[in-house]
């Protein structure tokens, strides 16, 4: 898409510090990284959400996660690091392309588990988490 930032960075429009390319994959730092080393990894075609990305590709992108992840957390001498998507704006997510964001965590640096961005678990009884483990079951399989 022309008026994609990410895709504007794949096709060389826009400069980047890349740090992983092949064929169907592109990583880069972060230009307002959370920490040192804030990677995103994407696939190269556009595709806005999660649920656009064919399975395969899906898997491409991930196996590059799987392989950067460690590479990341070496680089900047990280304890750790947060690993996620945000898919769709309602979840925050900015840049209307599939992007996974790598961030690498450091021992005391403040910032709590995934579950601190909704304030701690939610309160649900039985059935209802029964209702809803049916209903993704039943679409899943």
């Amino acid at each position: 898409m022309d008026d994609c930032i990410f895709c504007q960075i794949v096709d060389g429009d826009i400069p980047s510090r890349t740090v992983y390319e092949d064929e169907d994959v592109f990583a880069f730092l972060d230009v307002n990284p959370l920490a040192p080393g804030h990677t995103l990894v994407i696939p190269k075609g556009h595709y806005e959400t999660l649920g656009d990305v064919p399975g395969d590709l899906g898997a491409d992108v991930l196996t590059a996660v799987h392989r950067l992840v460690p590479v990341v957390e070496d680089a900047v001498d990280a304890d750790g690091s947060t690993v996620a998507f945000n898919n769709g704006e309602a979840a925050g997510q900015e840049v209307p392309h599939v992007h996974c964001h790598i961030v690498p965590r450091f021992e005391g640096d403040g910032h709590g588990p995934i579950h601190a961005l909704f304030g701690g678990p939610g309160e649900m009884d039985d059935d209802e988490l029964d209702a809803i483990a049916d209903r993704i079951s039943d679409a899943a399989n």
